[in-house]
């Protein structure tokens, strides 16, 4: 893929994104009215006045006003941004599991549409669409020169019409053209299977706001035929979600009490402790859901996978669950989302989502820029080839690490397993290595799987040494 020259705002395209938080504050209102920079503010005037007179064409002053809002916010770093009327209801659907579209989770790069990831199961995933494509023609319209949010308009409409991406693939000669049929998307978030009879898996492809009950019916579902042995939770493409659905998450293995996450920024309400308390994790008066849950999770042997698409609240889990010991953390480095954003609606129906806050696990770690690294270094084949993908590092503008101390997990990547030297590929572009293992994704608990297969054999293992 070779370095990223220009990573532009990373946004849930048409997904839930990697949004840690929806906070619908009035942080505004609560803080002291700060003084204004006059001068800078004259200029500003003069350039408005510049354009309106001297521009070759009529620009109404509310687009003008909404660019300059837009601009501000988008330079800050990739993940604050101003919303209009038809953006902010599009998040708030879309954080419900439920949305209109392709089934694409996109960024820029280079003035093209950048696939972060396909989500499962969706028209965009079913017709092969990949990480790491380039989208340069959205039908007979060029993207260059659209904003993410205009190329991302373009792609939603209304279920059953169509649309016709050109594609650039690493490794294709010629553009690959996709005609996909807009539909309604509606995520399934968590999907379980139980594996060689006492071994479960439980995937979370986003947080959402009904994750954490759906993973309580899940684990109970997986507990009907008689107990587990070991469990695998599989975090690896989830670009996270809402904060209380991780709270609520590893509150299914972590007991009463456990501090899960903390936030820290300059207003007093981005300073803040989450527990595994109901508080945390519930919003309004719903039920508890995690009395429901088998009694058994709180110790069963755990591992985690994650991988450089785990992002946001699937890194809290993550962190949370490595740094209280409660699972051994399998797979390669995540993303790194280690900020938290608030939206604050504005007058019109729109808003702005503004970072407000670093999250950091247990210990005090903060993964910004730099992601939660596995506790064994498992790369997606034996061959030691995983697919390469943006990461927070590679944002334009992201914010620096400001707890950059070495602890021995985030100084180093841990060290990777042994493995012979990597064969080279055939086929360029090719799903499968010479092994016939493939990347995780496309089938659930896929036996070629190779990450979720070492999972499972170190599962095993703990076994035999607990029997022992």
């Amino acid at each position: 893929m070779g370095k990223l020259k220009q990573a532009g705002l990373v946004c849930a395209g048409l997904a839930g994104g990697i949004l840690i938080s929806l906070q619908f504050s009035a942080m505004a209102e609560k803080e002291a009215r700060v003084s204004l920079p006059v001068e800078e503010l004259r200029t500003f005037a003069e350039i408005f006045n510049a354009i309106k007179r001297g521009y070759v064409e009529p620009v109404e002053d509310k687009k003008l006003i909404t660019h300059a809002i837009s601009g501000m916010l988008s330079n800050l770093d990739p993940h604050s941004s101003y919303l209009d009327a038809e953006a902010f209801k599009d998040l708030q659907t879309t954080t419900q599991g439920e949305f209109g579209g392709l089934g694409i989770e996109v960024g820029m790069e280079d003035g093209l549409v950048k696939v972060i990831s396909p989500i499962e199961d969706t028209p965009a995933d079913k017709a092969g669409v990949k990480a790491g494509d380039l989208i340069f023609k959205l039908d007979d319209k060029l993207v260059k020169g659209m904003t993410l949010n205009d190329a991302v308009k373009r792609m939603r409409g209304k279920p059953k019409t169509q649309i016709k991406l050109s594609i650039l693939r690493k490794g294709e000669a010629q553009p690959i053209e996709i005609t996909l049929t807009r539909e309604i998307i509606k995520v399934q978030s968590v999907k379980s299977k139980l594996v060689d009879e006492h071994y479960g898996y439980l995937r979370i492809t986003s947080f959402q706001e009904n994750t954490a009950p759906s993973v309580v019916k899940h684990l109970n579902d997986l507990y009907k035929p008689g107990s587990l042995k070991g469990l695998v939770l599989d975090l690896r493409n989830d670009p996270g979600g809402l904060l209380n659905s991780a709270i609520g998450v590893s509150a299914a293995f972590l007991p009463y009490g456990t501090l899960v996450t903390s936030t820290d920024g300059r207003v007093p309400d981005a300073k803040h402790q989450y527990y595994v308390n109901p508080e945390d994790y519930l919003r309004g008066d719903k039920k508890d859901f995690i009395r429901g849950i088998p009694v058994e999770t709180l110790k069963v042997p755990m591992v985690v996978l994650i991988n450089g698409g785990s992002a946001s609240a699937s890194e809290i889990v993550a962190g949370a669950l490595q740094d209280h010991k409660r699972a051994v953390i399998m797979g390669t480095t995540s993303f790194g989302k280690g900020s938290v954003q608030t939206i604050i609606p504005l007058p019109g129906s729109t808003a702005i989502k503004l970072t407000t806050a670093r999250y950091f696990t247990p210990s005090g770690r903060s993964i910004q820029a730099k992601g939660i690294v596995p506790d064994i270094l498992v790369e997606e084949t034996p061959n030691g080839v995983s697919v390469m993908r943006l990461r927070e590092a590679d944002l334009e503008n992201h914010l620096e690490n400001d707890k950059d101390k070495d602890d021995g997990r985030e100084a180093a990547p841990a060290k990777p397993q042994a493995k012979t030297p990597a064969k080279p590929r055939t086929a360029p572009g090719k799903e499968e290595d010479d092994e016939g293992f493939e990347p995780p994704g496309r089938e659930l608990a896929s036996r070629k799987d190779y990450q979720l297969n070492q999972a499972i054999n170190l599962l095993k293992a703990m076994q035999i040494i607990q029997n022992r």
